[in-house]
């Protein structure tokens, strides 16, 4: 099996592991399923990142990039930042 590189949303669902959920995270070694989950766990947060992004782009429009970009830079890492609550909450730390 081809190891892929583990992403941002993986190598947080693996420290969440080892730091609260031991047992499990030394089953999953064990059974050797902790690789194809954080996996999935890293696809699955990346699409629902994309997802909660074009959410809130819908409701909440940036300012003009061209005319104001820093203000653009701005609003889009508050729109990050609250899909990444989100995605913490739902995929990372459960």
């Amino acid at each position: 099996m081809e190891t892929k590189m583990l992403g941002k949303y993986g190598r947080m669902r693996r420290t969440y592991l080892q730091e609260h959920k031991p047992i499990e995270f030394q089953t999953m070694v064990i059974e050797n399923t902790l690789e194809n989950h954080l996996q999935e766990v890293d696809q699955l947060a990346n699409q629902r990142l994309d997802f909660l992004m074009d959410q809130l782009l819908e409701k909440q429009q940036p300012p003009s990039r061209e005319s104001n970009q820093m203000e653009w830079v701005k609003h889009m890492n508050t729109l990050k930042a609250q899909a990444e609550e989100v995605i913490k909450t739902e995929l990372i730390y459960n």
